[in-house]
């Protein structure tokens, strides 16, 4: 059994596929016992046809397909429900995260206190355009200040988490924005690790600015009342 599970959600990236495996494979084989758990969101091109040839050199590799598209967030969920590792570790399909980072998370879980159970990556030097930089540090500063959930760059692909952990979570859409304060929500702490960031592979964004504000406002609030309403306790067994 895997004790690290790398989840990749795609959506129509086909071309990212093959490079993105092979940095995968270069980063962790001989180094943890890994799965690669690819979640196609039901792709119109030929994602998924790719993905199944890639088995034959990848036995690491498990595709997971959406039979209906889903998003992003369902995407991850799906694919921490089928991973079998303790430990998930989340990548983007378009090869602006890079798998090399990983190693460096799992090390500092191994020189962290049991309580932090997601580490997220912080993207200091982003490759996106100025407007993108620009819509999401502010995005990010609005959240911080409204969850106070004391994270630089939750929108960034790369973390690591405990698989059980997140599943204990609230699932909503859009949900992967906000894990640090649904984690912290839950009791468990965070830790913010600066990672490598790279200019997108090839393909286009499915993403723009104003989709993200708009779908932004209702999230916050949404993760507002949840924090506002949150209730939690130790237990014991009598």
């Amino acid at each position: 059994m895997p004790v690290l599970s790398v989840v990749v959600p795609v959506f129509n990236e086909r071309d990212n596929i093959p490079p993105l495996l092979a940095e995968i494979a270069a980063a962790l084989r001989g180094r943890v016992d890994f799965e690669i758990v690819y979640v196609d969101d039901a792709s119109k091109d030929d994602s998924l046809a790719v993905l199944q040839q890639a088995k034959a050199t990848y036995p690491e590799l498990r595709v997971v397909r959406h039979l209906s598209q889903s998003g992003q967030s369902t995407a991850i969920r799906n694919g921490v429900k089928a991973a079998r590792g303790e430990w998930v570790a989340t990548l983007d399909g378009d090869g602006q995260n890079d798998p090399a980072d990983i190693p460096k998370l799992i090390a500092m879980r191994d020189d962290s206190p049991a309580a932090i159970k997601l580490y997220a990556g912080w993207r200091v030097h982003r490759q996106d355009s100025g407007s993108k930089r620009w819509a999401s540090k502010w995005a990010n500063a609005i959240r911080s200040r409204l969850l106070r959930d004391d994270t630089p760059d939750t929108g960034c692909g790369i973390k690591l988490f405990e698989r059980a952990a997140f599943l204990d979570l609230p699932y909503f859409d859009h949900m992967h924005r906000y894990l640090p304060a649904l984690m912290q929500r839950a009791g468990w702490q965070v830790r913010s690790v600066p990672v490598n960031h790279r200019p997108r592979g090839t393909g286009v964004s499915k993403y723009n600015n104003l989709n993200r504000a708009l779908v932004g406002i209702s999230d916050l609030r949404g993760v507002g009342w949840l924090i506002k309403r949150s209730r939690r306790t130790d237990v014991e067994e009598t």
